[in-house]
């Protein structure tokens, strides 16, 4: 029995209760080995108690693992101990759509489309990896408060119902389609009619099909023509009240035939909501009375002429066994009739003449090619020529001069400009501030403001101590070997990919800074590492300062994977519990499904810092006066104060330790007296007396403390 408090799986630990269902609770537990939130759904014991449910519960879930997309809830593990059975999961911050209609009565067409949307996309996903939800409802659809729509519980549909268990269990059968019902064969046309009946929820507040009973319920779904939403709301415009209908056909083969297609449709009803552009199959079509041609009436006659009497009883009856299969049979007896034609020997003359016509013409284009390569044929401007003439994006240099190099070096890659580092021993300015910054080529200038040709290699040089460690020389090494070598030396090693036809993929082709010149230890090594030749790769994104589950959407929208993910301290605390590094460089191309490894920031490191100096008199200020009484007041940047004293003697000793914050502020308070004076009109001759006059006066210092 699930307890508060604990912990399942050496690292779940549970929090408190979430939810509960007709199969299962839900807690939110906190995953120890990776420091984050997650949702656990445990087994509701008559079920976990249930060997055959349970296996198949288990490959479903491990399959639904293997899911990866931003609207989908992530199954992040499976498991069993003391015969609780439980999957871990993404916790989202939301409500199911379920209790979003609810609130909000129905929702606006734009919103239902827009949701409708994301919802197909996470099912899209899951049909092309062959995971079928069978349980499509708004109860399973959370939107997160950052309005991200997300479809959970994949593959508890399946397992649920291989083991007969009760609609009360399964949860509502307002949504099932007719074939589930049924009990016969389901697939991804399935989901396309909950999805249908979930649009129409959304739209109109209410289900299409209620009853007293879900046998009632179910029995509507297959018997009952299907009511427009529009005659609940009538300003639903046509192309969503088509879409909604061709969702919901009885017929599986009359619906949409992927998720793709019903994607496509409902964008389209946002940019022209009020046009006919749906083709909705009309179920009596094939029935409806219609003119006949004459080529249907030659058709019917050749029928005639070959179909005994006995295979037209034979096809009469196996249509009224299959109903649903009528216009595939009706397809295949016109093919077998037109494969039966009478042979037609002016016609097969025809045909030998366009044959031999097609072979002439694909000889000519052969001759054609062939002597343009050897430059037989010269015609006006070659490829090459062509390309040499195609102007190269320009792109306006930007101010590095003075910044740190890594935010120059991500500044640079953005505007889509390569950057190498070259370090020089500078006590003058900060270690990593950048001196200079030149192009390779040293003809191009790349005076902030210029436009510059993207892809061009910026050179800058960058301020290190005078304890600078000698770089290896790692070119022409493996990517791993390199790394290794580099990493041993005290360096954090970058990698950027390109094409190199003349490098063996997976090879050092350069590195920045360059071997034996010296570089701080603990600063970032760039490896330029060969990807061979030019083939489809994909781009590696940004995803610094993105959480943890944006920086997974990013990369799995790219094509790419998630690797390790580890946690380390960042100086930088706007990164707290965001990405601070990635394992290869933005802008790099790799091969699609690299895994990109992340480390996230957990705030900088317990730094702390003393402040031991004399602090002299508040000179700053004209007024002040040997001797006077001050007040002096030393507070730290996060508001701790470590001094307040009145004195008349300066300098002030201090000396304080543990200090949190890397700088403050000294204030001194004192009373300025102004003397009486007397002044002489020198036209009146008036003599005009000041009385004293005391003024309070504030001088602020700001200070540095020094880290200890």
């Amino acid at each position: 029995m699930i307890k508060i408090g604990m912990m399942i799986g050496d690292r779940y630990e549970i929090l408190e209760k979430i939810g509960t269902g007709g199969m299962s609770d839900v807690y939110k537990a906190k995953d120890h080995k990776l420091n984050r939130f997650v949702a656990v759904k445990v087994l509701k014991q008559e079920f976990g108690e249930n060997a055959n449910f349970v296996s198949k519960f288990r490959i479903e879930a491990q399959a639904a693992a293997g899911l990866m997309h931003p609207n989908i809830v992530n199954v992040y593990d499976v498991g069993e101990e003391g015969g609780i059975h439980y999957i871990v999961m993404e916790l989202v911050d939301g409500i199911t759509l379920k209790k979003y209609i609810e609130k909000k009565a129905r929702l606006s067409v734009k919103e239902a489309i827009s949701i409708a949307i994301q919802v197909s996309m996470g099912i899209e996903a899951a049909h092309n990896n062959h995971i079928i939800h069978r349980d499509i409802k708004p109860q399973n659809i959370i939107i997160s408060k950052e309005g991200k729509v997300k479809v959970t519980d994949f593959g508890i549909a399946k397992a649920a119902t291989s083991n007969t268990i009760t609609s009360n269990v399964m949860g509502s059968v307002h949504y099932t389609s007719p074939e589930q019902a049924r009990g016969g064969y389901s697939d991804e046309k399935s989901d396309i009619y909950s999805l249908g009946i979930t649009m129409f929820e959304m739209l109109t507040g209410r289900v299409p099909f209620n009853g007293e009973t879900t046998v009632a319920i179910a029995i509507k779904h297959i018997q009952e023509e299907m009511p427009s939403p529009r005659d609940y709301v009538s300003e639903i415009p046509i192309s969503v009240e088509q879409i909604v209908c061709k969702c919901c056909q009885k017929s599986p083969d009359r619906r949409y035939q992927s998720m793709a297609e019903l994607v496509a449709d409902l964008k389209q009803s946002l940019i022209n909501p009020d046009e006919d552009f749906v083709k909705v199959v009309d179920p009596d079509e094939e029935a409806s009375t219609r003119m006949i041609t004459d080529r249907d009436m030659a058709q019917i006659k050749r029928q005639s002429d070959r179909r005994d009497s006995m295979d037209e009883a034979m096809r009469l009856k196996k249509n009224s066994e299959r109903y649903y299969e009528e216009e595939d049979d009706e397809e295949e007896d016109e093919d077998w009739e037109e494969d039966e034609d009478d042979y037609d020997p002016k016609m097969e003359k025809i045909t030998t003449i366009l044959a031999v016509v097609a072979a002439l013409l694909i000889g000519c284009i052969v001759i054609f090619l062939v002597g343009r390569a050897v430059g037989v044929f010269q015609f006006g401007t070659s490829e090459d020529d062509k390309e040499s003439q195609e102007e190269v994006e320009q792109v306006a240099m930007i101010q590095v001069v003075g910044m740190n190099v890594e935010d120059a070096k991500r500044a640079l890659l953005e505007l889509g400009l390569t950057p190498e580092i070259k370090y020089e021993e500078n006590s003058a300015y900060e270690v990593g501030t950048v001196l200079r910054a030149a192009s390779q080529d040293g003809l191009t200038s790349v005076a902030p403001g210029n436009m510059i040709s993207k892809n061009t290699v910026i050179v800058m040089t960058v301020a290190q101590g005078t304890d600078g460690v000698e770089v290896p020389a790692v070119t022409g090494k493996s990517r791993s070997e390199a790394t290794s070598i580099l990493e041993q030396a005290g360096f954090v090693v970058n990698v950027t990919e390109s094409y190199d036809a003349e490098v063996e993929s997976g090879y050092v082709i350069s590195q920045s800074p360059e071997a034996d010149t010296k570089a701080p230890s603990g600063s970032s090594i760039t490896l330029r590492v060969s990807q061979g030749a030019e083939e489809s790769k994909v781009r590696v994104p940004d995803v610094i300062g993105m959480t943890e589950m944006d920086a997974t959407v990013s990369l799995n929208e790219s094509g790419l994977a998630v690797g390790t993910v580890s946690q380390v301290n960042n100086e930088d605390a706007s990164l707290t519990d965001k990405v601070c590094y990635q394992s290869y460089s933005v802008g790099s191309y790799v091969d699609a499904g690299t895994p990109i490894d992340l480390k996230i920031s957990i705030g900088p490191s317990d730094v702390t810092y003393r402040y031991s100096e004399g602090i002299t008199a508040p000179t700053e200020d004209p007024d002040y006066r040997t001797g006077m009484s001050v007040n002096v007041t030393v507070t730290t940047a996060d508001g701790t104060q470590l001094l307040s004293t009145q004195t008349s003697s300066f300098p002030v000793a201090v000396n304080y330790t543990g200090i949190k914050s890397p700088s403050g502020v000294i204030t001194f308070h004192f009373t300025a007296e102004r003397e009486a004076t007397t002044t002489t009109d020198p036209e009146t001759g008036e003599t005009v007396t000041t009385n004293p006059v005391s003024e309070e006066k504030t001088v602020t210092r700001e200070i540095q403390f020094a880290q200890e």
